[in-house]
């Protein structure tokens, strides 16, 4: 969670304009009154302010502020001028000139002068030593008197010069258009298709009749030829759509393109080397996530730091950890971990589906029948634990189920057995920040029973799963989940408060029952227990229909249950219908994907994309990839890789979500240390990493002020300031990395 998602922005801005080349229109004049009072400092600088900590010179007829280095945040440091009228509906020009020596990116902010703070425009203007105009436009969504314009300049480790002239906001401007650039109208998955499965693609056209295409080599020379199919108007992006379908052609190689309606694809290749990359980089994220710990720049050229949250100043650290006030009157040693996303909370019902998926991974490729446990080998990650002789995918598990472990209440305490649902800083950070420059005091949160479970559920499987290579480790886990086991039972409806996001996100979730099921079901499974047998039998989510259009994710948790007993090996009555409802689920599912233009499994009512979309069709993708498993039918496996061509670039923007695969891929997922678009210090998320993708609620400034109107598909931008459509997360890295070794796994055959 991010420092933003505190904050229930209300602006309302730019119209997007779908399909296109990327294109900032130029704003009119603004003809309205001029709203910055000695934007030109020709005669000091009244009414400006800064934080003490700046000392603001117009003595050149510029504003100029040395800014000292060592703050954290970006408003540690800000030059800002109150009392800005704003007009509701009026669309305003905000205009500046800027220099910084050295080079730095800024935050210019038009908002709300007190809490919450909302913004009505937010840009990261990157200053440089010559200086640049700079021009934004946004459409206010309120009447206010009194707003603020502030230049956020804190957040560096080293001392700078700013300097800003010709400040100006005025009304009367035309909106700025914002179109992505979506490049060829043949849109492909740009990293490559297996090469005896399904390989579709999707033509936006004006055209209502068949089109000729063709599918050239990288020579250029014409190797296959047909006519595309006709879909009509695609309702998630609003295009007029055909497919086109080459399955028949069979032959490896590389910079493959499509060529139909006088549009040629960006190159793609067909074989399966890519996906056995993509298996192992999608793993790789986890260890740059990594908390407590030093990260080795020798495993992770480019993505070293020091060990963060271990109590070394400015960290408070993770290894004596309060509760909030009242809530304990102990500490806790909460050490390592995973981040959970862009930010440095930690979270145990994100963490739990998390370490579930990557342990249910391994279990996949232990027992299906295309499963290549090989892949999977201890050395396969280059972790510091490589060499161990256990795999590198359960090494990297196991740092995730340590920390869960760990959040559980010690015995002679209230609430002995339950789990705190979270912990993190008790105050926002911003972007961007290193995890051991986060000077912000750590809190346990209130225990939940939806964390509780989930801990009994990771803790069950991970005692079958450690069992043969670290019998202690699994005997620890199965203690330990019997005992959350008992104390959820004991307290079955505690939950996380929906107000309690100050500092991180709440992960509120006030039913529960599907967590009792996801937890019975993996202690029956590793115990074989009548007590558990009978949790599952009795639960309604044994028998009923728990296959959303949406996907199941870290509330809804029935899924794994029913997943976990259709695959992995059990004794439990009636188990053939639990594997026939998998199967069904994948059904509805594959028709879903077979119905849709783009062939994505997810079609969620109303027609509005969710925050995290991709993860969920994702997850879609593993219902059908169980069904393959448990059938050996290759129309579900077929499903899953067409899922795969959508995450990959076969959608509306003609864009691939993970970093480093696809000719235009994403490389700006919000993260306060993947951060090189505000500081070329710092690296871009590790190839392999997932965005969230499309979110049809726009929930912050920067999608506001681009992504209004937005048809479902095009609610994303590639910006590290859109944390409701670009985070990056280890739940939704889970999915990928399961996803990619499944298609991995099938070795063309």
């Amino acid at each position: 969670m991010s420092l933003s998602k505190r904050w229930r922005l209300l602006a309302a801005v730019v119209v997007v304009v779908l399909g296109g080349s990327l294109f900032t229109g130029v704003p009119a004049a603004a003809e309205g009154p001029e709203q910055i009072v000695n934007g030109t400092f020709d005669s000091g600088h009244a009414p400006w302010w800064a934080t003490g900590n700046l000392a603001l010179d117009s003595s050149s007829g510029q504003l100029c502020a040395d800014v000292p280095g060592g703050t954290v945040n970006p408003w540690d440091a800000i030059i800002g001028q109150d009392n800005i009228p704003l007009v509701a509906g009026e669309t305003y020009e905000f205009r500046f000139f800027g220099t910084a020596t050295p080079a730095r990116v800024g935050k210019a902010l038009i908002q709300l002068p007190v809490d919450p703070y909302t913004q009505y425009l937010s840009a990261t203007p990157e200053l440089s030593v010559s200086g640049n105009d700079y021009t934004y436009t946004f459409t206010s969504p309120v009447d206010l008197p009194n707003a603020q314009v502030a230049f956020q300049i804190g957040g560096s480790a080293t001392a700078w010069r700013i300097c800003l002239d010709n400040v100006s906001l005025q009304g009367g401007a035309e909106p700025e258009e914002y179109v992505p650039d979506t490049g060829p109208r043949v849109r492909v998955n740009q990293v490559g298709y297996l090469l005896k499965g399904p390989k579709n693609a999707t033509l936006v056209t004006e055209a209502t009749t068949p089109v000729p295409w063709q599918l050239r080599n990288a020579a250029g020379k014409v190797v296959a030829t047909g006519s595309s199919t006709p879909r009509g108007v695609d309702a998630s992006s609003g295009q007029n759509v055909q497919s086109i379908s080459f399955t028949s052609y069979a032959r490896k190689g590389t910079g493959f393109t499509l060529v139909a309606d006088g549009e040629t694809s960006r190159p793609f290749d067909i074989g399966t080397d890519f996906y056995e990359r993509l298996r192992i980089d999608a793993l790789k994220f986890y260890y740059t996530q990594r908390s407590g710990v030093a990260i080795d720049d020798a495993l992770r050229p480019g993505y070293g730091r020091p060990a963060g949250h271990v109590g070394v100043a400015p960290n408070q650290g993770d290894t004596a950890v309060p509760c909030q006030p009242g809530v304990c009157d102990y500490t806790r040693d909460v050490s390592g971990g995973w981040y959970d996303a862009g930010d440095h909370g930690k979270y145990v019902v994100n963490g739990g589906i998390s370490v579930h998926q990557l342990m249910s991974e391994y279990e996949r490729s232990y027992y299906s029948r295309t499963g290549e446990i090989r892949t999977l080998r201890d050395g396969t990650l280059a972790l510091p634990e490589s060499g161990n002789r256990v795999p590198d995918i359960l090494d990297e598990a196991r740092w995730e189920q340590e920390f869960l472990l760990k959040m559980q209440v010690p015995a002679g305490q209230p609430y002995a057995g339950m789990a705190h649902h979270k912990i993190h800083d008790a105050a926002w950070t911003g972007l961007p920040l290193l995890p051991h420059l986060d000077p912000q005091r750590r809190e346990l949160h209130p225990v939940s029973t939806a964390a509780t479970l989930n801990l009994a559920a990771t803790a069950a499987q991970a005692a079958r799963v450690f069992e043969p290579f670290d019998r202690r480790f699994a005997q620890r886990n199965l203690a330990v989940a019997k005992t959350a086991w008992a104390a959820a039972k004991a307290n079955p409806a505690i939950y996380a408060d929906p107000a309690d996001g100050v500092g991180g996100g709440a992960y509120n979730d006030d039913d529960v029952t599907d967590e009792f099921y996801w937890a019975a079901a993996e202690l029956y499974i590793t115990t074989g227990a009548r007590e558990f047998r009978d949790a599952v039998l009795a639960s309604p989510h044994h028998t009923g229909d728990i296959w959303r259009d949406r996907g199941f994710d870290w509330g809804h948790t029935a899924q794994l249950g029913r997943l976990e007993l259709a695959t992995v090996p059990n004794g439990l009555p009636g188990r053939a219908a639990v594997r026939a409802s998998v199967v069904a689920g994948a059904d509805r599912y594959l028709a879903t994907a077979r119905a849709h233009p783009y062939g994505i499994p997810y079609a969620p009512a109303e027609n509005t994309y969710d925050w995290g979309s991709n993860n969920l069709v994702l997850n879609n993708a593993v219902v059908l990839a169980a069904a393959f498993d448990l059938t050996g039918k290759d129309r579900y496996r077929d499903g899953v890789l067409e899922t795969m061509d959508y995450i990959l670039g076969r959608n509306a923007l003609n864009q691939s979500y993970v970093t480093g695969y696809g000719e235009v891929a994403s490389r700006n997922q919000h993260s306060r240390w993947y951060a090189r678009q505000l500081n070329p210090d710092l690296p871009n998320p590790p190839v392999g990493t997932l965005s969230g993708g499309p979110n049809s609620s726009i929930q912050d400034p920067v999608a506001q002020q681009k992504l209004q109107g937005c048809a479902p598909q095009f609610c994303y931008i590639d910006d590290i300031e859109s944390w409701s459509t670009n985070e990056l997360t280890i739940n939704w890295n889970a999915p990928l990395a399961w996803i990619a070794a499944f298609v991995a796994d099938q070795d063309n055959g």
